[in-house]
């Protein structure tokens, strides 16, 4: 597998262009599929998700293409219902397609979703969901089929603010028969980003971005071009980034407003954070401070899949910090890396103590999913040396080609893919 090696100890500087959201394109591909035609989606990055969605979309019979950063989709050929088990067991957004192919052909086979260990992520409020319009469910093992012969509106009441269970349960109630509530639904900018897709083609829908999302059953979506907006979690990455290695970096094409959270620790922390419009700059001069207490919750909080990426900028400073995890148990696997590098942090359940550190130390270190590995990354620009990150197809999954977008700032990170055994070549 591929590995970054990367010479460590010089502050990032420059401007940079955000990629756009994976973790809104892939359920916009997904609503794709409610239409028949040409769908033209733009700002689409070129990401291993990205690309087994539409590997997955290909074998419905989609006819798909992905160039540069535009996405072409003529859903007019597609026939199939059942997803593979090979292509779902990669990727967990794969999920999404349960509510758009069984709102549109009354039937969906699929089976238990992929993606990263980071804890426990059940599908049972998506079922729920789906049974609550409609939908009989069976299951066979780790193969679930679905079906309907017809979605009819009705209040739902997730137990919990699930992202990807608002997002199915918006799809699949699109075209349901009168209207759906969803009450105490996920608030993030992907579930807003996705109901101004579905309204363009023609959805009814209001709410997004609130705790109760309303649906209005329509008869026929029609196809359009839309634009995906900017990559959240890329943007914090990179503001990170620029902050512990002491840079000054400029961010465009990014939305602050996405960002309140990160951006309240990071001047918390003594850093210089800067937006206008959609450009943000970033200054650090010195050691950061220590953030007495930080904790991951639902959107607009501060988000689970930047708590990482936060980590190495604690594990420097000047001081004791606090991270509090309360999504994903299992979310605190890069904790053992980054000691290995000369952190110094305790894990107490759900809580990690960061005693600030002067310097991390290059060595080698093992990407265990998407957001450790960006947050290794990160550790090995701040590190004396050189560090080598291994399992570099996790990070992958969400950043496109890390290393250019970090080269571009003044890094200095080369990619070795592997060919057999321990040889590698320069990627």
């Amino acid at each position: 597998m591929d590995k970054l090696v990367i010479e460590g100890g010089k502050p990032l500087s420059g401007t940079i262009v955000i990629q756009g959201a994976k973790n809104a394109a892939l359920p916009i591909l997904a609503a794709s599929m409610l239409v028949e035609g040409t769908v033209i989606l733009d700002h689409v990055p070129k990401l291993r998700d990205i690309e087994v969605m539409l590997d997955i979309l290909r074998e419905l019979g989609c006819r798909a293409e992905h160039n540069a950063q535009t996405v072409v989709l003529d859903t007019s050929a597609l026939h199939s219902v059942h997803i593979p088990e090979e292509l779902m067991g990669q990727m967990r957004s794969s999920i999404f397609l349960m509510g758009p192919l069984l709102s549109r052909f009354g039937e969906v086979q699929l089976y238990q979703p992929g993606g990263c260990a980071i804890g426990e992520r059940k599908i049972d409020i998506h079922l729920r969901g789906l049974k609550a319009l409609g939908a009989e469910i069976e299951e066979f093992g780790n193969r679930m089929v679905c079906r309907t012969e017809g979605l009819k509106g009705t209040d739902i009441h997730l137990d919990f603010p699930s992202v990807g269970a608002t997002e199915n349960l918006m799809m699949a109630a699109v075209l349901a028969e009168g209207t759906t509530r969803i009450s105490n639904a996920a608030r993030e900018p992907e579930i807003q980003d996705l109901q101004h897709f579905l309204n363009k083609m023609g959805a009814k829908i209001t709410g997004a971005g609130t705790d109760t999302i309303t649906i209005e059953g329509v008869g026929s979506l029609a196809p359009c071009r839309y634009k995906v907006i900017p990559d959240r979690i890329v943007t914090g990455t990179v503001m990170v980034a620029a902050a512990a290695t002491g840079g000054q970096v400029t961010l465009q094409n990014t939305n602050p407003d996405h960002l309140t959270s990160l951006i309240h620790v990071l001047r918390r922390a003594g850093v210089q954070v800067i937006a206008d419009g959609d450009i943000i700059k970033i200054g650090c001069s010195g050691r950061p401070g220590a953030v007495e207490r930080v904790v991951t919750a639902p959107y607009p909080a501060f988000p689970t899949d930047l708590q990482s990426q936060v980590m190495v900028l604690l594990a420097i400073s000047d001081g004791i910090s606090v991270m509090k995890e309360t999504i994903f148990e299992g979310r605190f696997k890069h904790v053992d890396e980054l000691s290995r590098m000369g952190a110094d942090i305790r894990v107490d359940y759900n809580s990690a103590v960061i005693r600030g550190v002067r310097r991390l130390h290059g060595t080698t270190v093992e990407a265990t999913d998407l957001r450790a590995g960006a947050a290794l990354v990160i550790a090995g620009l701040v590190a004396k040396g050189k560090t080598v990150v291994e399992n570099v197809h996790h990070i992958d999954r969400g950043y496109d080609q890390i290393e250019e977008m970090f080269n571009q700032l003044g890094a200095r990170i080369t990619r070795y893919a592997a060919i057999s055994n321990n040889q590698v070549i320069s990627g």
